[in-house]
């Protein structure tokens, strides 16, 4: 076997086991990573280290922390409240209302990584508190934050109509919203029905109640220092993860809430599950790994299939990938080519496609998104089986946005 056929099987190994196993994954991968990158892959110990994440490492860690403390001192209870208050303690309802939330957040211009990391700290407690299942907020957090990743304002959506310019199809801006917007919608609309979200009744009356307890001076404090740190990325384009670490050393130090407390309660374990898949994808994608994979794919397409191969293709690598610094600028100043090599098919579809199949997916836990959807549960039992629930959705995805692109991108582009 070559390395790249190891590496391939090793990640495959990994996410199975972390499927039909309670072991942390993050430890299996980086077990798998040193040993296929050394000893199959003949990479040195440095170059299998260099696949960790360390900007993710600190996002996730940041925010984490930042919103641990707002959970220790007792202000997401209190918030928690003032959420269900807004859907006048209907649980049904509290999952749309994050999902348009995300939506808006993200169509603004932050993008969905930002959306997530601001709504999942708050939606993940709420829904835990009042009863509503954590896979279905998930997703309508991350899918939320998702259909709104590609407006012409967001960065994303920048990068998606710059690298579709370079390939000549350019001002489509509109377009390539709707779709991944109408395709999100869809797949929201399903996900919602059935998980039974419209099922979900009133909320407890300890919930739903007026809350009699009134916010005390470190849950002001906490308030407006979330609320300066979500200005300064926004406005300012703070880092996400540092910034949210001055804002946690902010209320440490006003004694808004104890440090001890606070780390006690970031999710040290779901940090390394996506820290140690990340250093194995590195070993996969330094061996060759992810070429072999998209090489093997890439034989089934026909220019009939184009659209849901390309979809199904970029869907599989995003998922373990970036999908903004990786998959979309590698793959969407192609299409031109690439409807070429196939013998035919619209480059304008195949864009589409590309753009759909591989942000569907981005709800994995292997992704930003699902990761900070996972990080925001603290409970370890319930983070590593929502982590396992996201793994399979975001794996599902990459054939249901086959599927839609396969029907839907050619008309969507004729349009």
């Amino acid at each position: 076997m070559t390395p790249a056929a190891w590496a391939l099987g090793a990640l495959l190994l990994a996410i199975v086991l972390s499927v039909v196993t309670r072991l942390n994954v993050g430890v299996i991968a980086l077990a798998l990573a040193w040993l296929v990158g050394v000893f199959a892959g003949g990479l040195s110990a440095e170059q299998v280290v260099r696949g960790f994440p360390p900007g993710l490492f600190l996002t996730l860690t940041g925010v984490s922390l930042l919103f641990a403390g707002a959970e220790a001192n007792g202000t997401l209870e209190r918030l928690t409240h003032r959420a269900v208050a807004v859907v006048q303690g209907r649980a049904r309802w509290l999952p749309p209302f994050f999902f348009l939330l995300a939506g808006i957040v993200s169509s603004a211009g932050p993008g969905a990584i930002l959306a997530v990391a601001l709504l999942a700290p708050l939606g993940m407690p709420v829904a835990k508190r009042v009863g509503i299942p954590l896979f279905l907020m998930a997703l309508m957090i991350g899918i939320g934050a998702n259909a709104g990743n590609l407006s012409p304002i967001s960065s994303v959506g920048v990068i998606a109509n710059a690298k579709m310019a370079e390939a000549g199809i350019g001002d489509h801006a509109t377009k390539v919203w709707f779709a991944n917007v109408a395709a999100h919608l869809l797949v929201a609309v399903a996900a919602y029905f059935g998980l039974g979200g419209h099922r979900l009744g009133r909320i407890g009356n300890d919930l739903a109640a007026p809350l009699t307890e009134r916010f005390a001076n470190r849950h002001w404090a906490t308030v407006v220092v979330i609320g300066a740190w979500i200005v300064a990325v926004l406005a300012w384009k703070a880092p996400l993860g540092l910034s949210a670490f001055l804002a946690a050393a902010a209320l440490f130090a006003t004694r808004a809430t104890e440090e001890a407390d606070t780390l006690k309660r970031v999710p040290w374990a779901v940090i390394l599950m996506v820290a140690g898949v990340s250093v194995l994808i590195g070993v996969l994608e330094t061996t060759g790994g992810m070429d072999l994979f998209a090489g093997l794919l890439a034989r089934l397409a026909t220019p009939a299939t184009a659209n849901g191969v390309l979809a199904f293709i970029t869907g599989a690598i995003s998922s373990y990938s970036s999908t903004s610094g990786v998959v979309l600028p590698a793959f969407l100043p192609t299409v031109t080519t690439l409807a070429e090599k196939v013998g035919g098919g619209d480059p304008l579809a195949l864009a589409l496609s590309i753009n759909v199949g591989s942000s569907l997916v981005d709800v994995s836990p292997l992704s930003t998104l699902g990761a900070l959807c996972v990080a925001a549960v603290a409970d370890p039992v319930e983070s590593a089986g929502l982590f396992r629930r996201l793994l399979v959705w975001g794996l599902s995805m990459t054939v249901v946005g086959a599927l839609l692109c396969q029907l839907l991108a050619g008309p969507l582009a004729r349009w």
